[in-house]
């Protein structure tokens, strides 16, 4: 393996303008930068991570655990995190956990172990004390998605009350009466937010609530949505708590043979690629995955630079986007 050493002898310099070179920090004229560039190069020099390790206490790697690597929203989230992540001079390891605190529990003490810098969280839902010793442990958290109740901690939110009341708000005014919606899991605080914020709505509105909790995954949203529409009592309207049970309730529409928006209203959350290419394209609120995961990262980066600041807890807007979904005759 090249050193350091070799490739600043090589290249006739000292070591520590090699080290700045490749850290790509200032004080490096274009020339030399060049020069020692191309001899790393032609060496074939890579970084020690242990070495770096020992040398600064710090390993250039980030954790970032997501519950759900297939959703669309952790995939613009982990975009996000990556970019500032790049920027810093930083790489990041990508865990997924599936919804199961076994798992995750498992991936944070690998990462702790493997001593990462810092870890960006979104978390199983799970009580404080799940995270009460991870928390006591120097390496940094920052939560993204999901708070947990009773911790002090980094924590960056969509604003999902907020949310949940307008696309509601939405269908009512679009003349629904009877609006079901299909919302991930009670046991999390997203989950929770935004079932509080359809049945607010619907109180103020003298509606009376069709709500499931489910796992987040096509096939729950489309037994709830089959055994909704084969009732006697059917929803005019569905409201689904992410992409992917969007995709069970639009399976669950099609197998009945109802026409969105002529029989039944379909609006939910997040935007993908693909929400505005079916039909006339589904109606959604747009939660600012992108900003989420970049604040995230960016409150990392700040404990890193100091461990004993206040915590923060940074909430951000989504936008309701109108498609064809809910488009209604004039």
């Amino acid at each position: 393996m090249v050193t350091m050493q070799e490739v600043a002898d090589a290249a006739e310099v000292s070591i520590a303008t090699v080290s700045r070179v490749l850290r790509d920090q200032p004080n490096v004229r274009p020339e030399v930068r060049a020069h020692v560039l191309k001899v790393v190069e032609e060496l074939g020099y890579r970084m020690n991570r242990t070495a770096r390790r020992l040398r600064t206490q710090t390993s250039g790697v980030i954790g970032l655990l997501v519950s759900d690597i297939r959703n669309p929203f952790f995939t613009d989230i982990a975009r996000a995190i990556e970019d500032v992540a790049h920027q810093n001079d930083l790489s990041v390891f990508l865990c997924n956990t599936d919804e199961d605190p076994e798992k995750e529990i498992h991936y944070l003490n690998t990462l702790i172990d493997e001593g990462v810098d810092g870890i960006i969280l979104s978390p199983t839902p799970s009580q404080a004390k799940h995270f009460q010793m991870i928390m006591e442990h120097p390496t940094p958290i920052v939560f993204i998605d999901r708070r947990i109740d009773g911790l002090d901690a980094d924590t960056v939110l969509s604003d999902n009350f907020d949310s949940a009341y307008t696309i509601t708000s939405h269908l009512i005014e679009r003349g629904c009466q009877r609006i079901g919606a299909v919302i991930g899991m009670s046991e999390s605080t997203t989950g929770r937010e935004r079932m509080a914020g359809y049945k607010s709505c619907l109180e103020e509105n003298k509606q009376v609530p069709l709500s499931a909790f489910v796992l987040p995954h096509e096939e729950n949203a489309e037994k709830i949505v089959t055994d909704w529409l084969q009732s006697n009592s059917p929803p005019d309207a569905i409201l689904t708590g992410n992409s992917r049970l969007t995709i069970g309730a639009l399976n669950a529409i099609k197998q009945h043979g109802l026409s969105i928006p002529d029989d039944i209203l379909l609006a939910g959350f997040d935007e993908t690629v693909w929400m505005h290419h079916i039909g006339n394209g589904i109606t959604v609120v747009s939660q600012p995955t992108y900003e989420m995961g970049r604040n995230a990262a960016e409150l990392l980066l700040q404990r890193l630079k100091d461990h004993d600041r206040p915590a923060r807890e940074v909430i951000l807007k989504g936008k309701l986007i109108e498609r064809g979904s809910t488009a209604t005759a004039d």
